[in-house]
């Protein structure tokens, strides 16, 4: 069973591994931050607020949300069926070395995420897969 594109070393593994507990506990709590009652909820952290102060992420209008990851949207609050998109997303960082998600880069992960044996399609996994890129470098 092919579950790792095939440039997966030992040391994406070991990158992996220095980070999974950090993005569990990031995972946990952006459950508890899509769970608030009340308010106007933006969706916003620090790191939003940041990409968005240096131009790399546009700024939703005053009233719109930033976009959840797609397994928030669709209700799935599961560590281990986020863990894998997480893990890609840090592994292709490391393998890729671009510091800057864009077009080609997703386009590139989405071919491979397409080849594996994954429970998850890319537009399922695309927005943990990102953010395990864009964290992966940090």
């Amino acid at each position: 069973m092919k579950t790792d594109p095939k440039w997966w070393t030992d040391e994406h593994t070991g990158a992996w591994d220095r980070i999974k507990d950090a993005m569990k506990r990031d995972w946990e709590q952006t459950k508890a931050d899509f769970s608030k009652k009340a308010g106007h909820e933006l969706d916003q952290t620090a790191g939003d607020t940041l990409k968005q102060a240096a131009g790399s992420e546009r700024i939703p209008p005053a009233t719109v949300p930033n976009a959840k990851p797609a397994d928030a949207k669709s209700g799935d609050t599961d560590w281990a069926n986020a863990e894998r998109g997480y893990r890609y997303g840090v592994g292709a960082r490391a393998h890729y070395g671009s510091p800057t998600w864009d077009e080609g880069v997703e386009s590139k992960l989405g071919d491979e995420w397409r080849n594996l044996d994954s429970e998850s399609t890319w537009d399922e996994a695309k927005a943990n897969v990102r953010r395990g890129y864009e964290r992966g470098g940090k």
